[in-house]
């Protein structure tokens, strides 16, 4: 697909300075589900969407963290939002939002409403990875067998 005047007008990033960085427009769609700042103790000094940058840097870039460039936060403060993000269960919430949202993006629904658990070749490869069942050749075009084999 060739960029158009419309897209890199979408997606220009004038403040940017690694490709991972958020966009203002998915910015919005994270931003609405992170936490508030808490109301008793030390008021929050950090931005959030840069701690958002650098873990999607470290994701992105297949990097250890301890890689993280300087002009990030500290390794030590986006270290301890992943772990309680991740701990917490945020960075899931916000994968599935994200998904949903991409989707919807291209026009299906939401939420499939065909899981990948139910559909034969699932569950013949679990058989196999149990190692209770083992497949039996066959000719091409045909579908597997799996006897029962005794351990």
């Amino acid at each position: 697909m060739p960029w158009t005047d419309t897209a890199r007008a979408e997606y220009v990033r004038p403040s940017r300075r690694y490709a991972s960085d958020l966009t203002d427009r998915e910015w919005g769609l994270i931003a609405p589900l992170l936490p508030e700042p808490r109301p008793i103790g030390r008021p929050r000094m950090v931005d959030l969407r840069e701690v958002m940058n650098a873990i999607f840097y470290v994701a992105s870039a297949g990097c250890p963290r301890r890689f993280l460039p300087k002009d990030f936060l500290p390794l030590s403060t986006v270290q301890r939002y992943f772990y309680d993000w991740r701990d917490g269960g945020l960075l899931r919430t916000i994968n599935n939002h994200l998904v949903m949202e991409a989707r919807e993006l291209e026009g299906r629904e939401a939420s499939p409403t065909a899981g990948g658990r139910e559909c034969p070749e699932f569950r013949a490869s679990r058989l196999r990875m149990n190692g209770r069942f083992r497949r039996r050749s066959q000719p091409a075009g045909k579908q597997a067998v799996f006897t029962y084999q005794k351990a």
